[in-house]
């Protein structure tokens, strides 16, 4: 295997993007997709059936209620934002399976997908298999 292969191979094992986390939300039971950002933030507006957990209260009290069978899909708002790259390597060292939303908040709805919040946007409903 060639490393350029092994480099995409790699990077598509730990990043989804929004078409991929629209397809598995309405087929996988055991994903549950993290909104990073400050509460305010998803009280505004998030990917419907996120949980609100902002990676800067990720530590190990924190997510000892979490199940580490399940998978867990980190975001934030999008590019210029990091949120997402920190919340998944917090849950990553702490032993959780975990996946980042690339393009976060901001590409799932140029990409056409409806959100929840104070300021929701309509588009595309996901039908969650959670």
């Amino acid at each position: 295997m060639t490393e350029q292969i092994k480099h995409y191979e790699e990077r598509l094992s730990y990043q989804w993007d929004a078409a991929d986390l629209a397809e598995e939300l309405e087929k996988d039971p055991k994903l549950v997709v993290i909104d990073t950002r400050k509460g305010f933030a998803y009280e505004e507006e998030h990917i419907p059936g996120a949980i609100s957990f902002p990676h800067r209260n990720m530590d190990e009290a924190q997510t000892a209620q979490l199940d580490k069978t399940l998978l867990y899909i980190c975001y934030c708002d999008g590019i210029g934002c990091n949120g997402s790259t920190k919340g998944a390597l917090k849950l990553a060292r702490l032993g959780f399976q975990v996946r980042e939303l690339i393009g976060g908040l901001d590409w799932w709805k140029r990409d056409g997908y409806a959100t929840e919040g104070t300021k929701a946007v309509g588009g595309t409903q996901i039908e969650c298999a959670c």
